[in-house]
């Protein structure tokens, strides 16, 4: 069809023209662009691709994969530029059915249904390629936006400089952070986790999956953050908080949290939210030393009889409330009285006196950090 190729090629920078008019009349994401870009890089990227329709107005057969390089090329930037998906697929609808109306009026009655299928071909052609373009670039994006924020977390961290990683991530950095150290049980996909913490905050949240450390801003109630995480992905989650009023104090603050995160795990505490002065006792006991060992070896004489050890340590985690303990342990009250005996008459000391309960509850500790 050279001639209708020809008539075509001459009307082709006024149906770009009607293209991109319409698309910004159409399409909110081309309407908020100015007359400057929409006139440059939209009409250069219409332009290409009716490019492509008249190749095949002219030489029937399936388009090559490099025939579309350019149109991907630029389909690609204008991802870059975050151009929507959804826009760009409804520019091609919108400069397909342009192409055709032309056609219409131009073409012979005989020829019609030949350029109907040479459109689809283009179509068919361009449009995946498009897609694959666009999406391939919008994941790039995605991940140098996370290459971004990941070394500003470490600059804030580190202590180091952060303005320059704070601007290209377009994040601004504020005086007062908390910082949250969290392990989920079992582990969550990192992607679910980071769509978990944005809902709740409201705002992109710095994270380092491998180190399970969370950024959180100003105005974060991390328990209320927690029982979110909880219940958005189904899982238990252990976490460690820790406040650091301005930038500077990030450094100390991650390793007060992070220390804390790990005394949990050796204590094999539950889940839930935990702070430096939930566990200072069990901290100072924690230190290396002679100490430490000694006290733990106070129950040694409960290790062969481990139901009495359980039953203590369910006693201490109770309160000292022996109708809980007994609940706990599925036990009558004169069963649970008759071990704490036992455990006194093995151990020299009576859970009944308060300096000696003290003694007991810190060994359990020690017990459970060597």
């Amino acid at each position: 069809m050279p001639d209708l190729h020809d008539q075509m090629a001459r009307r082709l920078a006024d149906l770009t023209r009607d293209i991109v008019d319409r698309c910004a009349a159409e399409v909110p994401f081309y309407r908020r662009l100015s007359a400057e870009t929409l006139d440059g890089q939209v009409s250069q990227s219409v332009t290409a691709v009716l490019g492509l329709f008249l190749k095949l107005l002219r030489n029937p057969g399936a388009l090559r994969p490099a025939d579309a390089t350019w149109v991907v090329e630029l389909s690609a930037r204008r991802a870059r530029d975050h151009l929507p998906l959804e826009a760009a697929l409804t520019a091609y609808l919108i400069g397909a059915e342009v192409w055709w109306q032309a056609v219409t009026e131009l073409a012979a009655p005989d020829d019609l249904a030949e350029a109907g299928t040479r459109l689809l071909d283009g179509l068919s052609t361009a449009m995946p390629a498009v897609v694959l373009a666009h999406l391939q670039a919008r994941e790039d994006l995605r991940s140098e936006a996370k290459r971004v924020r990941r070394e500003l977390l470490a600059a804030l961290l580190n202590g180091q400089r952060h303005q320059g990683p704070a601007q290209a991530a377009g994040i601004e950095i504020g005086q007062r952070h908390t910082v949250l150290m969290v392990r989920f049980s079992p582990r969550q996909p990192d992607s679910l986790v980071q769509a978990a913490l944005d809902a709740h905050t409201g705002t992109p949240v710095l994270m380092d999956p491998t180190d399970g450390i969370v950024l959180l801003p100003a105005g974060t109630v991390p328990e209320s953050l927690v029982a979110d995480l909880r219940e958005a992905l189904d899982t238990t989650v252990l976490a460690a908080a820790a406040d650091a009023g301005t930038p500077a104090m990030i450094p100390e603050a991650a390793a007060e949290a992070r220390e804390v995160i790990e005394l949990l795990g050796r204590l094999g505490r539950p889940s839930g939210l935990y702070r430096f002065d939930d566990v200072l006792v069990e901290y100072q006991l924690a230190r290396p030393g002679a100490g430490l060992r000694r006290l733990a070896a106070k129950l040694d004489p409960l290790t062969d009889h481990p139901y009495l050890l359980q039953t203590l340590q369910s006693f201490v985690h109770h309160g000292h409330n022996r109708r809980q303990t007994a609940l706990a342990l599925h036990i009558h009250r004169n069963t649970l009285d008759y071990r704490l005996q036992r455990i006194t008459a093995l151990t020299g000391l009576d859970v009944a006196v308060p300096a000696q309960a003290r003694m007991l509850e810190a060994a359990i500790t020690a017990r459970d950090l060597l």
